[in-house]
């Protein structure tokens, strides 16, 4: 066990875990380029599975990343499309970066962390997908803005707190999760409801 798990501790290191998978269901490039960032400024001892994140090469390929996020999602429509076409790699990035905060040595901890990590951002991508599909609805661009505006500054706080105060973090995430669980069935009804309605609508009045 290297000296940055020695020094955060279980409860920060599942905080962080739990951080890293959730946020990577909205913003997975900004999220290692945070991590990446706070290991090479020296703000925080990165555990050895996420040092990785901190090397010039990775730095530069998040971030510029994280640019074109940080525009696309911003964008009626586009942000929908970025979400479909992210969606195969922030479950399994945000499941390995769970992992890596424990390491290969610590085996069934990585495991666990991979499973918590995966499941959490699964939670956040769908709730973030259907939130935004239902915000697309709307013809005007600015809610959608917002949002974009309150996700950045999630992924921000949630790696902060998750750091700074693991338990509170823990509490905190285990109330937004199941809020997230019933916005995302909520929402699905809505979109589904509509999509209906438009069907019948663009289908027009059978003719027997």
């Amino acid at each position: 066990m290297n000296e940055a798990l020695a020094s955060l501790g279980t409860p920060e290191l599942l905080a962080l875990a739990g951080a890293l998978g959730w946020a990577s269901g909205f913003r997975l490039y900004a999220v290692m380029f945070l991590v990446g960032m706070a290991g090479a400024a020296g703000w925080m001892e990165l555990p050895g599975g996420l040092q990785v994140l901190q090397h010039p090469a990775l730095l530069g390929a998040s971030g510029f990343m994280l640019f074109v996020e940080f525009f696309a999602d911003k964008i009626p429509v586009v942000d929908s499309l970025w979400d479909m076409v992210n969606s195969v790699v922030r479950i399994p990035a945000g499941a390995a970066l769970a992992a890596g905060v424990f390491g290969a040595d610590s085996g069934a901890m990585a495991l666990a962390a991979a499973l918590l990590g995966g499941s959490l951002a699964a939670t956040s991508q769908a709730a973030k997908t259907t939130t935004r599909a239902a915000i697309n609805s709307s013809p005007e661009p600015f809610s959608n803005i917002a949002m974009s505006l309150v996700e950045d500054g999630l992924v921000v706080g949630a790696v902060w707190l998750a750091t700074q105060h693991p338990l509170v973090f823990g509490v905190l995430l285990v109330i937004v999760v199941i809020l997230m669980w019933i916005v995302t069935w909520t929402l699905f009804k809505f979109l589904r409801g509509a999509f209906r309605r438009a069907q019948r609508f663009f289908s027009g009045p059978s003719h027997v």
